[in-house]
């Protein structure tokens, strides 16, 4: 029987030999097929602005199918089809500008990290770490990053600790 080579975009398997896969690599089927599996990943802004650029299918328009498919040069969506991937495009535009905006300059987790090693350092010298907390930054400032708190919900181990600190019993055996 021999091997098989299998083709995941065809989701097909023929015998392995160079003249067959040659065949089937260079086969308008396999290139259909190809395009069609990378335009399924494509981002909804490029989506819009290749279908804006096309004119309307009319074979699409009157019988509600075309004998292209896909394949076809012109448009096959509606206008209701259209005002939905604008809204779409519209939507993701809006959640990445709000990503953008709710990341604040100087508060990454790089800086956060720095901070922290100062105030164990200073915490081995000086003795008391509130104290230090209370001098170097205001009452109402968080130790946590702002991003991470406008989360809804936080697994525990990145919630903020409570107030006072975590009580530990001074009997307490690790291990």
């Amino acid at each position: 029987m021999g091997k098989r080579y299998y083709c995941d975009y065809c989701d097909r398997s023929f015998q392995d030999n160079m003249h067959n896969r040659k065949k089937h690599l260079n086969g308008v089927q396999h290139h259909r097929a190809k395009k069609a599996w990378y335009d399924y990943f494509r981002d909804s802004s490029a989506i819009l602005c290749d279908e804006q650029t096309k004119k309307p299918c009319r074979k699409f328009l009157q019988k509600g199918i075309c004998d292209f498919g896909p394949n076809c040069r012109f448009s096959h969506m509606s206008e209701d089809d259209m005002f939905d991937l604008k809204r779409q495009v519209e939507d993701e535009r809006r959640l990445r500008e709000d990503y953008v905006d709710r990341k604040l300059p100087g508060r990454s987790i790089e800086d956060w990290l720095s901070r922290w090693e100062k105030k164990q350092t200073a915490l081995g010298s000086k003795g008391d770490l509130k104290d230090k907390e209370d001098s170097e930054e205001g009452p109402e400032e968080s130790d946590i990053p702002q991003h991470l708190l406008s989360l809804a919900v936080l697994p525990p181990s990145l919630l903020p600790p409570p107030p006072g600190g975590w009580k530990v019993k001074g009997n307490t055996e690790w291990g």
